[in-house]
């Protein structure tokens, strides 16, 4: 059986709009027909949050019973008292699941940093806690025959993020037109590639390669996507004109690693997936109702010009679940 691609949303420079844009793809490819797993791997449990009311994550998180989410799935295995447990799926919509995302986490961080040197020496279980990740939600997407899994992963590029990367097969990019998002692109693009030979040097030494399954850590730059934020007062249009400029160049050195003299504006860029607009108005009406942006109706509040916008953000998200559809080349959604 084929596993379903991996996306995973990436920068390793935060407050760029990548959680809201891994949430607002889930929902969309949702709507056009497929199933799609979304998995929260940043520790700060974002996605899951806009996903879920307090009520329900404090339930997963601190209620009687095991806890739902990725953490619980992997604790036998961290410590030694078995292999990987199946993870809960927390049901969102019909063709739309989400494996919850958990602060303890974080303390995966220093194990999987060890392990990382220790699969240079070829010892299974080194390779287990590194593919276990990936392990975990290819299981679970399989077993729930997803079409497509989503993850979402903090802003560094720590030792949790390597093998949540190494368990995807794209990378997205978001980013927002300054000089911070740049300069992330120019540490993302060398990192990814170094991961990448990295992994593979190791997958080399899998001590059992007939039993022991483990992801193939493409990792490859599906695009970017340029979130355009509000102007702000203390910042000049030309001012942002200036880094969105800079954009496609910075991106085909760094992350495409594509040479050539001629540099497209983001428009013309086939590496851009989209430039969207900044939705103020709607943010806090869609964290108030629990919904996508372009799922808003007259009874959430969006009315008038709200309604309009609505409307807009709905052609803009399909026509970005639409390009990523062609570029990874999926069959139309039944």
């Amino acid at each position: 059986m084929t596993n379903p691609p991996i996306i995973a949303f990436f920068n390793n420079k935060g407050g760029v709009g990548k959680t809201s844009l891994a949430y607002h793809l889930a929902w969309m490819f949702s709507e056009r027909g497929r199933k799609i797993l979304a998995a929260d791997l940043d520790p700060q449990a974002n996605l899951s949050a806009a996903f879920l009311e307090e009520e329900r994550l404090e339930a997963l998180w601190s209620g009687p019973g095991p806890r739902g989410t990725l953490a619980a799935a992997l604790k036998p295995l961290r410590e030694g008292t078995g292999g990987l447990e199946a993870v809960h799926v927390e049901h969102i919509a019909d063709r739309l699941g989400l494996v919850v995302g958990d602060l303890s986490l974080a303390a995966f961080e220093d194990e999987l940093s060890g392990e990382w040197s220790r699969c240079l020496d070829g010892q299974p279980r080194a390779f287990r806690i590194i593919s276990a990740l990936w392990q975990v939600i290819v299981t679970a997407a399989r077993e729930r025959d997803d079409d497509l899994i989503l993850i979402d992963v903090g802003p560094n590029l720590g030792a949790l993020n390597r093998s949540a990367l190494v368990a995807s097969d794209h990378v997205l990019i978001p980013l927002a037109p300054d000089l911070f998002s740049l300069q992330g692109l120019r540490n993302l693009g060398p990192t990814l590639r170094r991961w990448r030979e990295e992994w593979r040097d190791r997958v080399s030494r899998n001590p059992e390669p007939q039993t022991l399954r483990l992801p193939r850590g493409s990792m490859q730059p599906l695009g970017y996507v340029v979130l355009l934020h509000g102007v702000r007062l203390d910042r000049p249009v030309k001012a942002y004109a200036r880094w969105i400029e800079q954009i496609p160049s910075t991106y085909r050195e760094a992350v495409a690693d594509v040479d050539g003299d001629f540099v497209p504006s983001p428009q013309q860029d086939p590496h851009c997936l989209a430039m969207l607009r900044h939705y103020h108005s709607l943010i806090p009406l869609g964290h108030e109702a629990r919904k996508p942006i372009f799922a808003l109706k007259p009874a959430d509040g969006a009315i008038g010009a709200h309604q309009q916008a609505v409307t807009a953000a709905h052609g803009d998200f399909e026509t970005l679940a639409q390009r990523i559809e062609r570029e990874l080349a999926v069959p139309a959604p039944a």
